[in-house]
């Protein structure tokens, strides 16, 4: 199947339409080349990308794809009529059915929050946003039992990134402490973990992958052999069961799903909202 083109087009930042869209086309086995287009919210900034759309179909010799979240009709229409591409229309599609479920008209608004200076779930991704980073790597012990989860695990093993998606994807507090050779010398969890160990949520990972990441950072070292990887996550992997941590594997697995595992176990009330 030869790859194409996919456009991603919207009035607002365009990550609904990627969101969406990238989950579509990972059903199928190419690696696309992705434009996102965001802030398409005039007809003038419509007819710009119509041109673009239509030279790419000419060049290539085949349509590109194009999803579009447009709130406007007239900006709307005009890409649907002019492009020469296979367009998914996102209102069509879904808003204008649940309009007719529901017996309503949609507000015709693009995106999660419309107005951000009155948002409070916006507000709260904010602080978990400054939480987390704050609580990142076990710098700080302050305030950790306001945290909804802490990710412990050695060095590297996915806790930064699963944290950050956690607060800025879902608003949650998300300490992550490592745990390093001195914690398997005590053979304990962190003093500072202790009394928030229901919160205390394992990430763990395969050696070699340890290994490979470890290398890129630090080429030659000890920190990077596989032989100590191997120990560590053994160490690692000892003392939360014998603590009761859950835990999963990240190495084959995306942020997206650790992140919604995590919410499952540990903030199954996040799921619903």
């Amino acid at each position: 199947m030869p790859n194409r083109t996919v456009f991603f087009v919207s009035d607002g930042t365009g990550i609904t339409a990627e969101t969406f869209g990238n989950s579509i086309m990972a059903q199928f086995p190419a690696k696309h080349r992705h434009i996102r287009r965001p802030f398409i919210d005039s007809q003038e900034k419509a007819e710009q990308v119509v041109r673009e759309i239509n030279q790419l179909a000419m060049q290539e010799g085949q349509r590109p794809i194009v999803f579009l979240t447009l709130a406007k009709n007239d900006v709307r229409d005009l890409l649907c009529a002019q492009c020469n591409a296979l367009v998914l229309d996102m209102f069509r599609t879904f808003v204008e059915p649940i309009e007719v479920e529901l017996g309503v008209k949609s507000n015709h608004r693009v995106g999660r929050f419309s107005d951000v200076a009155k948002s409070q779930e916006y507000h709260d991704r904010i602080e978990a946003i400054n939480f987390s980073l704050a609580h990142d790597d076990g710098q700080s012990a302050r305030n950790l039992a306001e945290a909804d989860v802490i990710l412990v695990g050695v060095s590297r093993c996915g806790k930064t990134p699963t944290s950050l998606y956690l607060a800025m994807q879902h608003g949650i507090k998300a300490a992550n402490c490592p745990l390093i050779p001195e914690d398997f010398e005590r053979d304990s969890l962190p003093s500072m973990l202790k009394p928030h160990k229901r919160k205390c949520f394992g990430l763990t990972i395969d050696a070699d992958r340890l290994s490979q990441i470890r290398n890129e950072r630090r080429p030659g070292s000890k920190y990077a052999a596989l032989e100590n990887c191997r120990a560590e996550i053994n160490e690692a992997e000892r003392i939360m069961k014998r603590e009761g941590i859950a835990w999963l594997s990240s190495t084959h697995k995306s942020i997206e799903e650790i992140a919604t595992t995590i919410l499952r176990d540990i903030r199954p009330d996040r799921l619903i909202y």
